[in-house]
Order: structure tokens, then sequence, then C-alpha cells
């Protein structure tokens, strides 16, 4: 684009515009003069100047349409070339309508004026130029008998004067129309250059403000005064479940945030210097949220109450991380503790077991006296199962990364579960795996012991049969492996102590292996989770991390 049309951004819509408005003109000029004529004469006149001047000015316009796409490259020399051509055109009609002293020489001035508001100042003046020079010649041209004469002109004395004046007059006219037009075209678009700036950058302003608004991960809602949203960001939407149809325009205590009264008593203690904050529980569909918000007072630019801010957000996820690190901290305890009992424990306990069938072997004991026995030595051997399992839980193998299969691994293990003793005929396993192979780096055995730890729990819970199904899936940069049945599932309290060290719902449970289960999924640096319902089933989904095959050397067998 040239330099004359970045500067003049609209140059080729005025053009247009030209073009019309000089058909208008002519035409009108042309249709006056014929309805003068036909009132003053009752005829139409014969073919004359202005006839060539009305056909020229069709024509030339059909040319400048033309040119508007031919010269779109250099748009200020056709505004010249159009600009000359009015100016010859005014001069046919001066010349054609008392040549000195015809009226429309003040159609000179509308050309400049014209030029000015379009172009620019240096444009202006040079039309200015133009026409003073055609005026002037033609003017010298009548006064010489140069051209025929078209009406009576003054006598030479007067002739003289009036050609002066005329020159004088115009001269200044035209000089002065340019400089006032342009100087306030110049001033009018300079104006229009700062509005359009300023409304650009009100228009960034409010993007960008919205734009922070709708990436902030807490929700968002503002109210008026009669406590209807005015607007609500992308989080809040989320964190409620719903549409922003559903609550702009609408009164806040609807949009299931708050309730008519909790609504009441957060707004009525917020005040212009103090803000509310409090926590509220959620129903979305089957959960129920902790919500944490705060509500704030709003205030237009003259600090008079306009309605209020509420930002809320969804406190799950950090209750979620607050029993990890409390959980956390249980379990290390828990390790510490179980490690210094086992040992303490372990010892006098195989002492007692041994003891106690050496007797059985060798006393004749009655029935009752070999049932206590054996209730010994079965309770010993528990016993000892069970301080195994603080052990394994408090003093874990060194994990052995390597890169495996995981794919295969489930497929692998649900073969095995499939023919163990834990599976009866009224158990119905199903594995998907998707994609059917997936590197994953870390402990395969480790691995496989989170499979039969979750696998045996679901098997437990089924006790009359039902279905478990096996999911492996890629999801991204993690693997996941969910366990789904149709067992008898948990209670809220149940789910909360699941992970708990020594909280067993099985008989013939320890505690410890849900405990185990947990420090091998954090170790492998993944997370699990947990949904469940009673006599609705249990779904757990154990994500693994999947690290670079370059990283970890490939395992191998021995």
């Amino acid at each position: 684009m040239s330099t004359a049309a970045r500067a003049l951004p609209n140059l080729d819509r005025h053009l247009r515009w030209l073009i019309a408005f000089r058909l208008v003109m002519i035409s009108s000029v042309l249709l006056s003069y014929l309805v003068f004529e036909l009132s003053s004469r009752g005829e139409l006149p014969e073919f004359n100047l202005l006839f060539v001047l009305v056909a020229a000015t069709y024509i030339a316009s059909i040319v400048h349409i033309g040119l508007l796409t031919m010269l779109a490259a250099r748009p200020l020399w056709h505004a010249y070339v159009q600009f000359a051509g009015d100016l010859l055109l005014v001069s046919g009609l001066v010349y054609f309508f008392g040549g000195i002293t015809s009226p429309f020489s003040m159609l000179y001035l509308v050309v400049i004026m014209v030029s000015a508001v379009i172009l620019n100042r240096r444009a202006a003046l040079t039309i200015a130029g133009l026409a003073y020079i055609l005026y002037a010649t033609l003017l010298a041209a009548l006064a010489r008998n140069w051209l025929p004469a078209l009406s009576v002109l003054p006598t030479d004395l007067e002739l003289s004067f009036r050609i002066s004046y005329n020159l004088a007059v115009h001269l200044f006219g035209f000089y002065a129309v340019a400089l006032l037009t342009s100087y306030l075209g110049e001033s009018a678009s300079r104006a229009e250059e700062e509005l359009a700036q300023k409304t650009g950058s009100l228009a960034d302003l409010e993007v960008f403000h919205r734009n922070v608004i709708q990436s902030i991960s807490s929700g968002l809602i503002s109210t008026d005064l009669e406590s209807r949203v005015t607007s609500v960001n992308r989080a809040a939407l989320e964190i409620l479940n719903t549409t922003e149809a559903a609550l702009l325009g609408r009164p806040l205590p609807e949009s299931r945030l708050f309730s008519q009264e909790e609504w009441s008593a957060a707004a009525s203690a917020t005040s212009a210097d103090r803000r509310t904050r409090s926590e509220l529980v959620v129903e979305r569909g089957d959960e129920r949220l902790p919500i944490g918000f705060t509500v704030t007072r709003l205030t237009d630019a003259h600090e008079v109450p306009a309605g209020w801010i509420v930002v809320f957000q969804d406190l799950s996820q950090w209750r979620r991380l607050q029993e990890e690190l409390r959980l956390k901290d249980r379990m290390a305890a828990v390790g510490e503790l179980a490690a210094g009992l086992a040992h303490e424990v372990g010892n006098p306990l195989a002492a007692i077991s041994g003891s106690v069938q050496l007797l059985s072997g060798s006393l004749a004991a009655g029935p009752q006296e070999r049932r206590l026995l054996d209730i010994i030595v079965k309770e010993s051997l528990r016993l000892d199962r069970t301080i195994k399992g603080f052990l394994r839980f408090a003093r874990p193998r060194e994990r052995a990364a390597a890169r495996f299969d995981i794919a295969a691994l489930l497929a692998e293990n649900t073969a095995l579960l499939r023919n163990s003793e834990e599976a009866t005929g009224r158990h119905e396993f199903i594995l998907e795996l998707d994609p059917q192979s997936t590197p994953l780096t870390g402990d395969p055995d480790q691995i496989s012991q989170i499979f039969w730890n979750l696998a045996r729990n679901a098997l437990r819970a089924m006790p009359d049969g039902g279905q478990l199904r096996i999911r492996g899936r890629l999801r991204g940069e993690s693997y996941s492996i969910e366990f789904s049945d149709t067992g008898h599932g948990m209670s809220e309290e149940q789910r909360a102590k699941l992970f708990h060290p020594f909280q067993s719902f099985f008989d013939s449970g320890t505690g410890i292996g849900m405990a185990i289960v947990y420090r091998i999924v954090q170790e492998h640096g993944g997370s699990i989770q947990v949904e469940s319902q009673p006599a609705a089933g249990t779904r757990i989904v154990v994500s693994l991390p999947v690290l670079s095959p370059a990283a970890v050397p490939v395992a191998t067998e021995a």
C-alpha cells in the first residue's frame, strides 16, 4: 500500500461519494435549466454547451469508476485527476451561465472545500491555485474575445473593474476557504484518530480485564443492588455446573451457590470496609462440594454502592491435599512404630508358637485343651502375618525402576486372578486395554502388588459374585488403571479411612494392604482416587506417570 493510502485510509470510499455527488449536482443543474427554459419560453432549448458538459460529466464518471480499480495503488493521483476535472466542469458552467457575472463561480469554493476535507491542506492549496488560474484564464479569454461571449458584456471600463474585482475577491476567497477548511478537516481528522485510538485502547482494556477475569481459577460473580447476576466467569460456571444464560439477570440465590437465607446473611454482613468470608456446601448432582467464598461490596467510580462481588473456590482438592498430608504423617509415624513393634514382638511370638506346637505334640491333652492350643497356634500365625505386613509397610524394599509393558502386566495378572482361590464361577472379569501395549517406567513387582491388593479387595466385596471391570488407559502423560466392582461399596466414613493403617473392612484383613498400595503409588509419583457408595459398588483409579523410555534402561530377564 502506498504512503498516501496509509495516510488517507478512507480515500477510496470518499472518491466514490465524490463521483455520486458530481452526478447529482450536474443532473440538478440540467434539470433546473430545462425547467427554467420551459417556464420562460415554453419550449426546450436547442443543443448547447450545457448538454456537452453534462454528457462529458457522465462519461468522465464512468471512467472514474473504472480508475478506482486501475489506480487502487495510487488513489491520491486519482483524486487530483477528479478535482482537476471538477474545476474544468465549473469553469464550463461559469462560461455558460454569464461568464464574468456568473454566480456559478462559487462552485470553485465547493471543489476547494471538498478537496480540503478529503485530502489535506497541501492538496487544498494546490486545488485553490489551479481554480484561480482557470478562473483568471476564463475571464482573460472573455475580455480579449478569445472566447465568444454567451451573454452581454459590460463596457470596457466596467469590464476592467469587474475583472480586477472578481480576481481579487476570488483569489482571497479560494485560499481562505482552502486554509480554513483544511484546518477544520485536519482538526476533525485528528479528533477522529484520537477518538479511534481511545476507543481501541478502551476496547483492548475491556478485553484484557475480561480475559483476566475469565482466566482466574476462582469463581467470580458480580451482582447489582437487587442481587441480580450481572457477570460471571468461566470458573464459576464450571464449579456450579451451569451455563451463563442460566445465571445472568437472575437473582443470586437461584445460582445453586447460596440459599436465600445464606445470601441475605452474607450480604447484610458485608460493607464498604468489611468483607465476608465463610464456607458452605454446594450440591452438584450426586456430589457435595465444600466451597469457600468471599463477598465484597461493589462500588462505582464515585464510591457509591453498585452491588456485590462474590469470589469462591472449590475446596475439594485442597481438602484432599490436607488429608493426604495428614495421612502421610500418620503413615510415617505408624511405620516407625511398626518397625520397632515387629522386632519386639516377632521373636517372642515365634518362641510362643513353637513352644505351643511342641506341647501339643508331646502332651496327651484332652479335646478342650487341644482346641485351646489350636487357637493359640492359629492366632499366633495370624499375628505373625500382621507383623510381616508391618515390616513390609515400615521397610518397603528399594524400588527397581525399569521399563516394562504395563498393558501386558495387567493382562497377565488378570489371567492369574481368574484362576486364583478368591475367584469363583459367580465372578465376571472384564479387561479393557487402550492401547494394547504401553511402555511405562517403574517397579513391575510393586505395580503387581497394587493390582493384587485392589483386585482381592474387589472380590471380597462381592462374596456372592459380581462383575469386576479392569481398565488400562493412556491419558496424555499418565496411565490410569481402573478397578470397578459391583460389591457392597463403602460409606463416606469408610472411604475417608481406606488408606489408613490398621483400617480393614474385611474379617481376614490386616489393614495394611491399602496403606501399602497408597505408599507405592506415592513413590511412583502417581495418584489414587476412590468413588464408592453403599450397595452401589466401588471405583478406584490409579494414575501413574509415563516417563520417557529413553530415561530408564529396558528391563531384561535373567
